[in-house]
C-alpha cells in the first residue's frame, strides 16, 4: 500500500512541476509572438522599420510574461471567478468583485513572485532573441559564427529555470488559469 501511495505521489509531484512549468510563460504571449514575429521581422529581413516593430513586439510580450506572475485569481461568493493584481496588500481585482468570505489580503506580494517573473523574462528573452527570425533580422553574422551558443543556452537556461522553479514553487492561479478553488470543484465533478 505504501508503495502505490508513494509512487502516487512521486507522479502528483511530477505533474504538478510540470504545470508549473507550463504557467511559467503565458501560451498567449509566446504564441502571438511565434504568430507575429515573421510578419514583423519580414522572415528575418529587417528593414529598420521591421527592427522597431520587432523590438516593441519582444518588450510588450516579455511585459505580459513578467505581469502575469503578478496576477492571481480567487472564487467569489456567487461562484465566479475573478482576476486581480497581487500588491503588498494583498490581492487587488480587476473589477468590482464580491469577495464575500474571501481574503483578499492572503493574495500578498512574495519574493517568488518576483523569482518567477525574472525568469520568466530570461526564458522568453532566450526564445525570443534566439528565434531564427530574430537573429537574421537583428543580428546575422552571430547565427553562423555562434551556433554552437544558439544550441547550448535554451537547453541550458530551461534546466536553470526549472530547478529554481522546484525551489520556488508557483501558486499563482493568473489570468487563463482557473482558480484552486474552481480546480478543485472541476475535479471533483469529474
Amino acid at each position: 500500500m505504501t508503495s502505490s501511495s508513494s509512487n502516487s505521489s512521486i507522479s502528483d509531484k511530477t505533474f504538478t512541476g510540470f504545470g508549473n512549468l507550463i504557467k511559467l510563460l503565458p501560451t498567449g504571449t509566446v504564441f502571438a509572438f511565434h504568430f507575429l514575429n515573421p510578419v514583423l521581422t519580414n522572415n528575418g529581413q529587417c528593414s529598420p522599420v521591421n527592427k522597431v516593430f520587432t523590438s516593441i513586439l519582444i518588450a510588450l510580450c516579455g511585459f505580459s510574461c513578467a505581469f502575469s506572475c503578478f496576477t492571481d485569481s480567487y472564487k467569489g461568493s456567487d461562484g465566479s471567478v475573478y482576476y486581480g493584481i497581487v500588491t503588498i496588500n494583498g490581492l487587488l481585482p480587476f473589477s468590482g468583485s464580491s469577495s464575500g468570505s474571501v481574503n483578499l489580503s492572503s493574495y500578498k506580494l512574495r519574493l517568488a513572485d518576483f523569482v518567477h517573473a525574472f525568469f520568466s523574462v530570461i526564458v522568453f528573452a532566450v526564445l525570443s532573441l534566439l528565434d531564427s527570425n530574430t537573429v537574421q533580422c537583428f543580428y546575422p553574422s552571430f547565427e553562423s559564427t555562434e551556433k554552437a551558443l544558439l544550441m547550448s543556452l535554451p537547453p541550458v537556461i530551461g534546466v536553470i529555470s526549472s530547478t529554481i522553479f522546484m525551489a520556488f514553487p508557483n501558486t499563482r492561479h493568473g489570468i487563463g488559469y482557473p482558480s484552486a478553488d474552481s480546480s478543485n470543484s472541476n475535479s471533483d465533478n469529474s
